[in-house]
């Protein structure tokens, strides 16, 4: 197929439920629409790249080792996420989710990896999982941030990590020798090659396969007395090992530490790090206890969750490929991550499937992948741009309305990475994986060209937001030429059925809607902000945009 326009022609008409008469006109009756994790918006962003509001806190570097370019912290903060909440940005967007890189305390120093001086603006270097690094805020900024989001029907996925601790520095010491290995490097041959080893070197590996009991690192006891917490955190270890009978093993400590964020700061969700390269038993243990403090943290404070949702965990494979299944292939072993927890994986192939300039072809891939056989009542998480692929599908941010479409209008959850709305540089002038973390362009809003991509993508997620059958529903091809297609959803007593027609053009267009929507029905067309009405089973319009979005809105 070929594409008219940079921007896919797309219509979609909504079914929610029964029809009622209104002044001659049947319309729809929009019930309470719940939510689902496997249609959600999910957007990713590293704080310290997203938004500054409150330089006291900014972190002034060394003078002797300035950062490489794009390699050190850049002032935002938990506050500037809060503040972009409040204003609706996310809301604007569709968002469903928030996920942030960790938050959690991360080493003082700095390290040379090779492509320079190097600082933990990422939060991937943890020093102490029990606390909120100060340079991006604090415990109250973060419980702040939550209840923002959840006041605006967002939720919050904390970033996890379970299989390393942050590099040795002068500013840091290294884990005891019964909680951490420094050697060997991670070969990637097979199952221990990927598993017991470390990823990079000074990047100590946790012991995830010990069956010793440890005690507490030295550093945190030292840390925590001069902090004047040690008793408060020791006593809370000592009740978290008597309730659940664990043992005191390396990754238990960090399973209570991870999950007390649960219940303090109400988060929804984990984005599981480096998921591959430790026991996958692990990750189960981590979900019985997440779902055991989400249980609790609700029963506690009710009015913070006003869905009944259920806690999400979904994993970094790295590699995993949703066209093989459930299962990952580590050469001599595989291993089905879902059996372990959790309720999706990354899909790392969705930025090859993009390259499908078929639209048929491309729409419909995922319809039995997700819905028939092993999968049925898990999902995955789609992106196109991430932190840490220096190959995403669109590199040079020439097909970012194309990024658009593929990515909201696909079956699963979806990821967002920062300023993919804006076309963000991908590309910026650093080394590595610093490429791809340049800060958020706040300025392109101002720019015509990019507030047409923004007002794109906004389209596009307010859609999908108000419309479960997007992501999460059935594929129903209805038409080759133009190539129309039906997605439909239903949960409980709730239906909800879309129709989508791709590569119309311009001007006048016509659809056909059989068996999913009916004469008379009064439709809303989401991209030019009009209502249309439906007539002989077909919907037509005039407008001059490349896009439709049809659907049920209340006048």
């Amino acid at each position: 197929m070929v594409y008219k326009s940079a921007v896919f022609v797309v219509i979609i008409v909504l079914l929610a439920c029964s029809p009622v008469q209104k002044l001659g006109v049947r319309q729809h009756n929009v019930t309470t629409q719940p939510f689902a994790w496997e249609s959600s918006t999910i957007y990713f962003l590293i704080p310290d790249r997203f938004y500054n509001s409150d330089p006291s806190n900014d972190f002034k570097h060394s003078d002797t080792a300035p950062p490489a370019p794009l390699r050190g912290f850049m002032g935002g903060d938990i506050k500037g996420i809060t503040k972009k909440i409040k204003e609706g940005y996310f809301t604007q967007l569709g968002v469903d989710a928030i996920w942030t890189t960790p938050l959690v305390q991360n080493i003082d120093g700095y390290v040379d990896e090779g492509t320079g001086t190097s600082y933990p603006f990422h939060g991937y270097w943890t020093k102490d999982w029990t606390t909120v690094d100060s340079r991006l805020g604090t415990r109250e900024d973060l419980r702040e941030m939550v209840k923002a989001a959840h006041e605006k029907g967002i939720k919050v996925i904390l970033d996890v990590v379970i299989n390393h601790t942050g590099p040795v520095t002068s500013a840091d010491a290294k884990w005891p020798d019964d909680w951490v290995r420094t050697e060997p490097r991670c070969t990637y041959q097979n199952y221990k090659t990927t598993t017991a080893c470390t990823l990079v070197d000074n990047l100590p590996d946790i012991l995830t396969e010990s069956t010793t009991e440890v005690g507490l690192p030295p550093q945190l006891a030292e840390k925590w007395k001069k902090e004047g917490r040690y008793e408060q955190e020791m006593a809370s270890l000592d009740a978290f090992f008597k309730r659940t009978g664990y043992p005191r093993l390396p990754y238990f400590y960090i399973i209570k530490w991870l999950t007390d964020w649960i219940e303090e700061f109400k988060v929804d969700g984990y984005r599981v790090d480096t998921a591959k390269h430790l026991e996958e038993q692990v990750w189960k243990y981590l979900r019985e206890e997440a779902d055991f403090r989400f249980k609790k943290a609700k029963k506690h404070a009710p009015l913070e969750y006003p869905e009944n949702n259920h806690f999400f965990m979904f994993g970094e494979v790295y590699g995993y490929n949703l066209h093989h299944g459930r299962w990952y292939d580590f050469g001599d072993k595989k291993v089905d991550y879902y059996d372990f927890g959790f309720d999706a994986l990354i899909n790392f192939g969705h930025k090859y499937d993009a390259k499908e300039s078929d639209g048929k072809a491309f729409f419909s891939k995922y319809d039995k992948m997700l819905h028939d056989g092993p999968m049925e009542g898990f999902t995955t998480v789609h992106y196109l741009s991430s932190h840490d692929d220096g190959e995403p599908f669109d590199k040079e941010r020439t097909r970012s309305f194309e990024s658009a479409t593929k990515m909201l209008l696909s079956q699963g959850a979806v990821q967002i990475y920062y300023g993919d709305e804006v076309g963000r540089t991908l590309q910026a002038a650093a080394d590595g994986d610093a490429k791809l973390r340049s800060p958020m362009e706040w300025e392109k809003h101002q720019q015509n060209n990019q507030m047409l991509l923004l007002d794109h993508w906004q389209k596009l997620g307010q859609f999908r937001k108000a419309n479960p059958a997007v992501g999460g529903g059935r594929h129903h091809d209805i038409s080759e030429n133009p190539y129309v297609f039906a997605r439909t959803y239903k949960s409980g007593s709730y239906t909800n059925k879309v129709v989508i027609g791709v590569d119309l053009p311009m001007g006048k267009k016509t659809i056909p809607v059989a068996g999913y929507f009916e004469d008379g029905e009064s439709v809303y067309d989401y991209y030019s902000k009009t209502f249309v009405r439906v007539i002989d089973v077909k919907v037509s319009t005039v407008n001059p945009f490349s896009m439709v979005l049809l659907g049920p809105k209340r006048r």
